[in-house]
């Protein structure tokens, strides 16, 4: 059966596109038509540009276009799904906003006292595991995903913990709890062990952990969150096997392998920039002490 069926309001979310639309508008006001109205503002970059109107497509991507829908179809979706939307938009997102816009949120009063707490590396980074293990819970899970307030909480609130977890590695604001050196490399270390054990139960569990995903009554709730109900009411759907010839096991152990890469792709990434960026000023100091070693010692002139 093909997708189709949901109509196109379903899978390809117009409400949704005109909310980043905002955004985006709201974004470039900000940084760039209302940017003298703010104390120490700096000029947009096209790298600080480039990054944020990536992080807008890449929002629509996971959340406003079919992939939506098929998260309810397939767990290695929603699993892809959840990885893009906290490990790859998030840092996206932190780097496309100008350090100045940070520095002007976090010098509001109860945010300021928040982000001290919350992006504390040991804090941060236990926060998001634990939230996203608990999530993948199957009393939790089951009860999220057929809940559109729950799911709403759920997602805003995982959200803001990965932008607490990213933090003490990419520091947009350059203060409040800043990592240096060998500290990054045991955060990324850390965070690949905690993500573990939760991939590990996905992965190499006996049976169907989700009955949003083997069972049709809870899998219709779960689809009545991202199709209309008007839509619903005329379709006789008995499953998400209609929708794919994947068994529920192999879909749920592609799901727990799907996070695990990606998460190690992410983290992969950040560390071989770390190396570089160490590199590069290892390189820019011993050049710098060769040219104070020439300039104290010149050659004589013949």
């Amino acid at each position: 059966m093909h997708l189709g069926i949901f109509g196109f309001f379903a899978l390809w979310s117009p409400l949704f596109i005109i909310t980043i639309l905002f955004m985006t508008a709201v974004y470039f006001l900000i940084t760039v038509k209302w940017r003298s109205r703010f104390k120490e503002s700096e000029p947009l970059t096209i790298k600080q540009a480039s990054f944020f109107l990536l992080s807008m497509l890449l929002l629509y991507a996971i959340k406003g276009s079919p992939v939506e829908v098929m998260s309810t179809m397939l767990f290695s979706v929603h699993m892809t799904q959840m990885a893009t939307l906290y490990l790859v938009f998030t840092p996206i997102l932190i780097l496309g906003i100008p350090s100045w816009v940070w520095k002007k949120v976090i010098k509001v009063p109860v945010v300021k006292s928040i982000f001290s707490f919350a992006t504390k590396p040991l804090i941060a980074l236990v926060a998001f595991n634990i939230i996203f293990s608990i999530y993948h819970i199957p009393a939790v899970f089951d009860n999220v995903r057929t809940d559109v307030t729950l799911h709403g909480l759920f997602t805003f609130i995982l959200f803001i913990l990965a932008v607490f977890m990213w933090w003490p590695l990419l520091n947009p604001a350059q203060s409040l709890n800043d990592l240096h050196g060998l500290k990054k490399i045991g955060y990324i270390l850390g965070s690949a062990v905690l993500l573990t054990p939760a991939c590990g139960l996905i992965i190499f569990a006996d049976n169907p952990l989700y009955a949003t995903y083997y069972d049709p009554t809870e899998w219709l709730k779960a689809l009545a969150l991202c199709v209309p109900a008007d839509t619903l009411s005329g379709l006789s759907l008995s499953g998400p096997e209609l929708f794919t010839s994947m068994t529920l096991e192999h879909d749920q152990q592609l799901g727990g392998v799907i996070m695990k890469i990606i998460q190690e792709i992410v983290f992969g990434y950040v560390l071989a920039s770390l190396f570089f960026q160490w590199y590069k000023k290892d390189q820019a100091e011993a050049d710098q002490s060769i040219q104070q070693f020439e300039a104290m010692n010149p050659k004589p002139v013949e």
